[in-house]
């Protein structure tokens, strides 16, 4: 939805550099949330050892902050014209980066 508002309403009162913020967050959004989904599918249909699945289970947690901070500080400044979150954003990203890696270890833990 931001996304799309993004291409079309946005640029009728933000400038260039904000209408890219909010697309960069839609699509931060977009993509980290079908991992999510991808993730926990991946959770519940396969028999996967305890570390396996904890490291899933933070993968999630982590995924599912770092686009709330991530993708939320963006639009929060955009929106709002507030930088009382921006130091959130590298946090966002950071977590992101936590949830990747948790779906990695996961599936090393799985290989053995």
């Amino acid at each position: 939805m931001f996304g799309a508002y993004a291409s079309h309403g946005l640029a009728l009162w933000a400038t260039p550099a904000q209408v890219l913020q909010v697309q960069l967050a839609a699509q931060y959004q977009l993509f980290h949330a079908i991992t999510l989904l991808v993730v926990a599918v991946l959770g519940c249909v396969f028999t996967l050892p305890v570390l396996s699945q904890r490291s899933l289970t933070i993968s999630q947690y982590c995924l599912t902050l770092g686009i709330f901070c991530f993708s939320g500080s963006l639009y929060y400044l955009v929106f709002l014209g507030s930088k009382l979150l921006v130091l959130i954003t590298p946090v966002g990203g950071l977590l992101l980066i936590f949830g990747w890696l948790s779906i990695v270890v996961s599936m090393i833990f799985k290989q053995k």
